[in-house]
This record gives structure tokens, C-alpha cells and sequence, in this order.
């Protein structure tokens, strides 16, 4: 049985670098994504810092309305009384849109949070600079309006 061509076929294989590196031609999300010149990781580099970026938005984002849902609930829910609750077994007054909603954003929050957890296990150094830059720049900017809340 001749072996030679399962050798050559493994070595043709793309193999994930499992350690720190700052070569080119890892995948980056998409097989069909995958920088390899020092432009292309660039280019990759950046959208990573507007998604990490992006990212934290939405987290402020879903705090902001948050609030508002919390606000509003405390408003409709005034008038109530606990033995009223008990004895009608209503639960308490809340907007399923907002539920919908909130469960929208968390999903979509949590999306690009593993989007990005993907490009750091790439160990692709630039990656995870660009992922730490990002989420940083992000909370600069937004991190005040979710934590005044």
C-alpha cells in the first residue's frame, strides 16, 4: 500500500498555528477570508477594532434601555398592589415587544462577543491587539453611558 500520497494530500492541509504569531493566512471568520499580505491583515486588523468597538456600543446601548424598560415598568406597575396580584395572579404589567427587543439585543451582543472570541483564538498577535484596542477605544467612549445608568 502506498502512502505517499496521504502524506503529501496531510501537509497540503491547512493547519492552525497554536501559538503567538504575526504571520498571514490564518482564516479570519469565512474560509474565503483570510489575509495574507501585510495590507490585507491591516485591512482585517481594523474591522476587528470596529466590531470590538461595535461591540461595546451595543453593550451601552442595552443599558440605556434597560433603564427605560425598568422605568417605564415601575410607572405601569404603581398602582398595584401585592394582594391584588396574589389574588388575580396577573404577572406584572410588561411590554412583550420589550422582551423582544431585549432578547434581540443580548443575541446580537453575544454574537459579537464570539465573533471576536473567534479571531483571538486565531493566535494571530495582531488580532488580538487590534480585539483589546477596540474593546478599550469602545469603552472610552461608551462605557460612561451604560455605568451612569
Amino acid at each position: 500500500m502506498d502512502m505517499s500520497d496521504s502524506d503529501t494530500s496531510t501537509s497540503r492541509m491547512n493547519m492552525m498555528t497554536p501559538y503567538l504569531h504575526f504571520t498571514g493566512g490564518d482564516n479570519l471568520f469565512f474560509k474565503s477570508w483570510r489575509p495574507s499580505s501585510n495590507g490585507a491583515i491591516a485591512g482585517a486588523s481594523i474591522a476587528l477594532v470596529v466590531l470590538a468597538i461595535s461591540e461595546r456600543l451595543l453593550f451601552s446601548i442595552r443599558g440605556v434601555l434597560e433603564a427605560r424598560w425598568r422605568r417605564s415598568a415601575f410607572f405601569l406597575n404603581a398602582g398595584r398592589t401585592l394582594e391584588r396580584d396574589i389574588l388575580s395572579s396577573r404577572k406584572s404589567v410588561a411590554k412583550e415587544g420589550d422582551d423582544v427587543a431585549r432578547g434581540a439585543l443580548y443575541s446580537l451582543q453575544a454574537l459579537l462577543s464570539f465573533a471576536l472570541m473567534l479571531a483571538v483564538m486565531t493566535f494571530q498577535g495582531a488580532y488580538i491587539i487590534s480585539v483589546v484596542i477596540g474593546l478599550g477605544l469602545g469603552e472610552m467612549l461608551f462605557g460612561r453611558i451604560a455605568s451612569a445608568l
